[in-house]
C-alpha cells in the first residue's frame, strides 16, 4: 500500500472528531442527488417520446405510401396497391409489416348527438397489436369473413360522448355524389390510447366497406402503412422505400405527416440538456468545495509532509484518492436511487399525469444500460476535472507557514 493512498483512508476514517466529516457526507449526498436526478429526467424524457412516438406511429405506421396529391385529407385520392411493389419491400431488411388501408370521412348519428368520425378501413392481415394492448372493453374486429365484416373499434372517448358501449348497434353517415349514405355496424370493442386528437376521430373496420362506397376495385386502397423494426432507420428506410416505388407514388415518415408533435416531443431535449449540466455542475462545485475544506483542515499536516521531503505529486494523491472516494460513494447511492424510482414507476406507476395534456396517463420511464453508463462516466470526468483543480493549491502551500497554520 503506498503511503498517500494510507494517508487518504486516514483523512476519510470514521474515528474522531472532524469538521470536514459532515462535509464530506453533504458532497456525498450533492452527488448522489445530482446523478440520481440526470438519470431520471433521461429516464422520463425517453420514456415519454418511446410512448408518445408509438402512439402515433400506432395509427399511421412509421412509414405511408400514397398519392402525391392526398396530403393529409380524409378522403384521399387511391392508388392502386400493384404500383407499390410491396413485395420488393417486404425484401428490405428492417422491414416488420406492410398493410394497406383506406379512409372515409362520416358522421356517427345517434338520438341526440352527432359527431365526425373517420372510418379507417383494414384488411384481415392488419397488425392489431397497438390497438390490442389499449383495449379497454370488447373485442377486435373480426375481418377474416369472405363478406365484409360489420365490427368497428371505437375509441372509448367517442364511447363516452355518443353513449356507446360494446356490442351496441352503430349508425354511420357517408356522404357520396352529394347524397348520404347509412352504414349499420356493430361496436366490438372499445380503445383508449390517450391522444385526444386521433382517439375521437378514428373509427376502425373493414376496407371492404371503403371500397364498396366509393365503387372502387379490390386493387385500389387510399394509402399502405409501412413498419419498421428500428425508428431510428426512418429516414433511411423511406429513402429506400422511395427509390423502389418511382415516380408515381409519394412516401412519407410519420414525422412528416405530424410535425407539430414530434417537434413538441424534440424541444424536450433542451430541456433535459440544461437540466444534465445544472446537475453537472452542482456536482463538480460541491466536489470543489470539499476538497478546499479537506485541504483547509489539514494545512498543519500538509506542512509537516512537506517539511518531510513529500513532493507536491504526492500530496495531491491524497487528496485526488480522497475525492475518488466520495465520487465512488456519491455514484453507487445515486444509481441505487435512480434505479429504485425509474424501477417502481415502471412497475406500479405511482406518478400520474393528466392524459389530455400529456398523452400518456403516468409519468413514463425507459432507460437502457448504454445511457446509464454514458451519464456514470460523464458524471465521473466531471468531477475529475473539478477535483484536479482545488488540489493544485497544494503547491502553494509554505511548509514554515503551514505548520504554524491555526
Amino acid at each position: 500500500m503506498n503511503y498517500e493512498y494510507f494517508i487518504s483512508r486516514r483523512i476519510r476514517s470514521k474515528s474522531g472528531s472532524s469538521f470536514s466529516r459532515p462535509i464530506v457526507k453533504v458532497s456525498i449526498a450533492g452527488i448522489a442527488l445530482g446523478l440520481a436526478v440526470m438519470l431520471v429526467s433521461v429516464a422520463i424524457l425517453q420514456g415519454f417520446q418511446t410512448q408518445v412516438r408509438d402512439k402515433v406511429s400506432g395509427f399511421g405506421g412509421h412509414i405511408q405510401i400514397s398519392s402525391f396529391d392526398s396530403n393529409i385529407s380524409y378522403e384521399p385520392t387511391p392508388i392502386n396497391k400493384g404500383d407499390a411493389k410491396i413485395n420488393q419491400i417486404l425484401q428490405l431488411p428492417g422491414i416488420q409489416n406492410v398493410q394497406e388501408f383506406g379512409l372515409k370521412a362520416g358522421i356517427v348519428k345517434t338520438r341526440n348527438e352527432i359527431e365526425g368520425v373517420v372510418l379507417k378501413g383494414v384488411d384481415s392481415d392488419y397488425d392489431w397489436n397497438f390497438l390490442k394492448h389499449r383495449l379497454v372493453a370488447g373485442s377486435l374486429p373480426d375481418n377474416h369473413d369472405t363478406v365484409a365484416g360489420n365490427d368497428v373499434l371505437i375509441s372509448e372517448k367517442l364511447a363516452k360522448l355518443l353513449g356507446f358501449k360494446a356490442g351496441d348497434e352503430l349508425r354511420m353517415y357517408f356522404i357520396i355524389d352529394n347524397n348520404a349514405r347509412g352504414r349499420k355496424f356493430r361496436v366490438s370493442g372499445i380503445y383508449n390510447t390517450g391522444l385526444a386528437e386521433f382517439d375521437e376521430m378514428y373509427v376502425f373496420g373493414d376496407i371492404r366497406h371503403i371500397r364498396k362506397l366509393n365503387g372502387w376495385d379490390e386493387t385500389l386502397v387510399s394509402g399502405i402503412e409501412i413498419n419498421l423494426n428500428d425508428f431510428s432507420e426512418l429516414n433511411t428506410m423511406a429513402e429506400k422505400v422511395y427509390d423502389i416505388i418511382g415516380y408515381k407514388l409519394n412516401t412519407q415518415t410519420i414525422k412528416q405527416l405530424y410535425p407539430q408533435i414530434f417537434d413538441w416531443i424534440e424541444i424536450q431535449d433542451l430541456n433535459v440538456l440544461i437540466i444534465l449540466i445544472l446537475m453537472a455542475l452542482v456536482s463538480g462545485i460541491t466536489m470543489i468545495s470539499t476538497l478546499l475544506i479537506l485541504i483547509l483542515e489539514h494545512t498543519r499536516d500538509i506542512g509537516m509532509l512537506k517539511a518531510m521531503g513529500a513532493t507536491n505529486a504526492s500530496i495531491r494523491k491524497i487528496f485526488i484518492y480522497a475525492s475518488v472516494n466520495i465520487t465512488f460513494w456519491g455514484l453507487l447511492w445515486g444509481n441505487s436511487i435512480a434505479l429504485v424510482l425509474i424501477f417502481m414507476q415502471k412497475q406500479y406507476a405511482f406518478i400520474p399525469l393528466p392524459e389530455d395534456s400529456y398523452f400518456v396517463s403516468s409519468v413514463p420511464v425507459a432507460i437502457g444500460f448504454p445511457g446509464i453508463l454514458l451519464i456514470n462516466l460523464a458524471t465521473i470526468l466531471i468531477c475529475t476535472i473539478m477535483m484536479l483543480i482545488p488540489s493544485l493549491v497544494v503547491r502553494y502551500i509554505s511548509p514554515v507557514k503551514a505548520i504554524r497554520f491555526e
